[in-house]
């Protein structure tokens, strides 16, 4: 235990001070090509066979996932135990993604704050599934805004507490669940029965971390200065946190709206249909760039706050 609270630290750490380099290779990446071999196998027009196959994609997935981050781990740290406290430190930190959604969502403030309104739907169509092409500059800076709220939770919070409680083995089944819910868990011609099991489970996962984060966040609020009101963040959760298909993704949504004092959701096009949705929060004023700035301070603090607590807890058990 006492080397999973060091690996749990370090890997934090490292995590915000190198993010996600582009050159370097990434584990979920090779999670992620995986998923888009086996669509490509599986996948099937038959409504039973695309139930079917799609659950065959998501037991295949796990199952690499899960063997070979525990055959990592294992001969690691049976060669030695500081080779072993060495490769957990870095799965650890590839387990976490908060330096990530800043670096990204950052490039859409600087192209919106440059008046690049091309470059910023580009910039932000790298993070999020909806189509951009119709989007202006408050629908741009909105869309960054509603990723890093949602995403404070599914890219950060949850893996973080998966990875406290179970290790960087249970962390990276976490982050499979995930990439494969982001990959095919859209309710489109192509992915409603395939992608419905990993849909499903993606539910399932992150149904307690996400409501850990949204009071995370409404703390954090409180604590964030006075650009933030934690108060209204309270009231808009309690009010807006199922406005969404999903029973996990307004729960943040809802905290981050209500404490900026502006309106998200609503709205938009994917794969060029049109997907009605509610609004979260109060629409006080407009969504502008620095609310990007904003979003992404909400994110450290909620993030901080949760490593601390999670530290805490270990070292709990380490000395209990």
């Amino acid at each position: 235990m006492k080397y999973h609270l060091i690996a749990f630290i370090s890997g934090f750490i490292l995590d915000l001070i190198l993010g996600d380099p582009i050159s370097w290779p990434h584990p979920v990446r090779v999670i992620g090509t995986l998923i888009g071999f086996l669509e490509k196998k599986l996948n099937n027009k038959d409504m039973k066979k695309a139930l079917r196959y799609g659950k065959l994609m998501v037991f295949i997935v796990l199952a690499v996932t899960g063997m070979t981050a525990a055959l990592i781990l294992f001969c690691a740290y049976y060669i030695h135990t500081c080779l072993g406290l060495l490769i957990e430190i870095i799965m650890t930190y590839q387990i976490l993604s908060i330096k990530c959604l800043k670096v990204e969502s950052m490039k859409v403030y600087k192209r919106l704050a440059g008046g690049d309104i091309d470059g910023a739907r580009k910039a932000v169509s790298m993070i999020v599934g909806r189509d951009v092409d119709r989007l202006d500059e408050e629908g741009v800076a909105k869309a960054a805004v509603e990723t890093v709220a949602e995403n404070t939770s599914d890219g950060c919070i949850a893996p973080m507490l998966y990875t406290a409680f179970g290790g960087p083995v249970i962390g990276f089944l976490y982050k499979a669940i995930n990439t494969m819910d982001s990959m095919v868990g859209y309710k489109n011609d192509r992915y409603l029965y395939f992608g419905r099991c990993a849909a499903k489970l993606d539910d399932i996962v992150n149904y307690i971390p996400s409501r850990l984060s949204a009071y995370l966040m409404i703390l954090a609020s409180y604590i964030s200065g006075k650009d933030f009101n934690g108060k209204n963040a309270y009231r808009i959760y309690k009010r807006d946190r199922r406005k969404h298909a999903s029973p996990n993704s307004a729960q943040t949504e809802s905290v981050c709206a209500g404490a900026l004092g502006i309106r998200l959701a609503g709205d938009a096009y994917y794969f060029g249909k049109l997907v009605k949705k509610e609004y979260i929060g109060d629409e006080t004023r407009k969504v502008f760039a620095d609310d990007i700035k904003k979003a992404n301070r909400l994110l450290y603090i909620t993030s901080f706050m949760c490593e601390v607590m999670l530290a805490l807890v270990i070292l709990y058990f380490i000395m209990f």
